[in-house]
């Protein structure tokens, strides 16, 4: 069964209104979807998992999401973000039409592709996974709080090639001319597509607020255009159904960007085509999810390298081969890989000290000097007292194949719910053990994060801010 909430706020009459104007017919069918319950969805994590077994579709009640590859409806009393899996990075939980906008960017692996308002992380964890671990994901939200909440669900999808930022669009822009293959815009909207899972997007309707929105969201698209290379590809998003906010941004900003043009949008069941070429909307009341509209635009012309090669320049000027001066810090690194893991997953010119913590650059590596940066990529662990602590993200990133010692706890036993709350277990009698060290904690076989092996004894380093109580 799916969720259902009681609507203690009304729906703004003017709302109503518009929506009878816009919708016709339709009306009454789009109005009845506000008493039913809504669906519920969760989509897998292909960096770190693979289609799911009969044991989960049993355990969730997993249905496919037509639209997505990767997406499932669950049913709402299986609670799955509170199993260990979710903590593991199996899965990422996503309201079910926010999915499509990744899925119609298609972003490829290898590519430079960019979030420019991508907190709390959904979309830009489903463009990783389609990446594959390959090329450079940059996911920007200006808002510091909702910023880390972005990085926080980054290192818990185990993705190694993002960039975290914090910064303006215009900011941006201004850094990155003509650099990105793709470009998802999911921009702040007025949240109509929300009214029936949230009360405070019903109370701050209004007018006034969706033409505050539509300006806003053209001077975000306005600088998107600069950063997408010639031949690439971007998509606009939002979850509001307002004309304003949407077939009308898009005419502008095709009026005022004639090297744009709208690109034919793949339809999959559920999808209906929206009022321009190029645009979709997701209705409540024709599909099992809640209210979107999509546009997939293209920009003219043949890709220069314009940006991409200025960027590589300063890189070299400024940064040379490597971001490590001191050559102990590698030292150390290569110690802890030669201890703990099965080789170096590393390059060394691309470790670089982010004050007092050890990352790893994505690929093409790019200076960033001068941006607010969260997360310059995968985080290694900080570097104290002459050691390599190796970090919860480089947990979530790794698979056992790829470390010396491991240990297997099942995810719905008791010490599973002990290593959570932090606690030190014992190792099971029939478990062998190969030294001490780090050792990559695992839940059916999924890390989880990591332990110190000190005799017979697991000393707990799950992070205490991710503990349970």
């Amino acid at each position: 069964m799916s969720e259902k909430k009681e609507n203690s706020i009304p729906l703004p009459e003017a709302f109503c209104e518009r929506m009878r104007t816009l919708l016709g017919q339709e009306y009454e069918a789009f109005m009845e979807t506000y008493e039913k319950e809504r669906s519920q969805g969760l989509r897998l994590n292909p960096l770190r998992f693979g289609l799911p077994d009969e044991k989960l579709i049993e355990q969730f009640g997993l249905r496919p999401i037509p639209w997505t590859k990767d997406g499932y409806y669950y049913e709402a009393e299986t609670r799955p973000g509170r199993h260990p899996y979710h903590e593991a990075g199996l899965y990422y939980i996503q309201e079910p039409s926010a999915m499509a906008a990744a899925e119609v960017l298609e972003p490829k692996p290898g590519e430079k592709v960019l979030d420019l308002c991508a907190a709390p992380g959904g979309k830009s964890t489903q463009i990783a996974g389609m990446m594959e671990g390959r090329g450079l994901l940059v996911s920007n939200e200006i808002h510091p709080e909702r910023a880390r909440i972005l990085s926080q669900n980054i290192e818990r999808m185990g993705i190694g090639n993002a960039v975290v930022t914090n910064e303006t669009p215009e900011r941006l822009s201004g850094f990155f001319r003509e650099f990105f293959d793709r470009i998802l815009v999911d921009a702040p909207c007025s949240g109509e597509g929300m009214f029936r899972k949230d009360q405070e997007a019903r109370r701050e309707w209004s007018p006034e607020n969706v033409a505050l929105c539509a300006r806003r969201q053209a001077g975000i698209l306005d600088c998107a255009a600069q950063m997408l290379r010639p031949g690439g590809r971007l998509v606009y998003s939002t979850c509001t159904f307002s004309p304003e906010e949407n077939e009308e941004n898009i005419r502008g900003f095709l009026a005022r960007h004639p090297d744009f043009a709208a690109e034919k949008v793949k339809m999959y069941e559920g999808f209906s085509a929206g009022e321009l070429e190029g645009t979709i909307r997701i209705w409540p009341h024709k599909a099992d999810g809640e209210g979107h509209f999509i546009a997939v635009l293209r920009k003219d012309g043949a890709d220069t390298g314009t940006g991409p090669e200025k960027i590589s320049e300063r890189k070299k000027k400024n940064s040379g081969s490597s971001g490590i001066k001191d050559k102990s810090i590698t030292a150390l690194w290569e110690a802890f890989c030669a201890d703990t893991l099965n080789g170096n997953p590393a390059d060394a010119g691309r470790l670089l000290m982010f004050g007092e913590q050890l990352y790893l650059l994505p690929e093409p590596a790019v200076d960033f000097r001068g941006l607010k940066v969260l997360r310059p990529g995968l985080h290694l662990g900080p570097v104290k007292r002459n050691r390599l602590e190796p970090s919860h993200a480089l947990a979530l990133w790794l698979r056992k194949e790829q470390v010396k010692r491991w240990y297997l706890i099942p995810a719905e036993s008791p010490d599973m719910e002990r290593y959570l709350r932090g606690e030190t277990l014992e190792v099971r009698d029939d478990c062998e053990v190969i030294n001490g060290g780090w050792v990559l904690m695992l839940a059916d076989g999924y890390s989880i994060g990591w332990a110190k092996l000190v005799g017979r004894t697991l000393k707990n380093h799950y992070p205490k801010g991710l503990r349970k109580n």
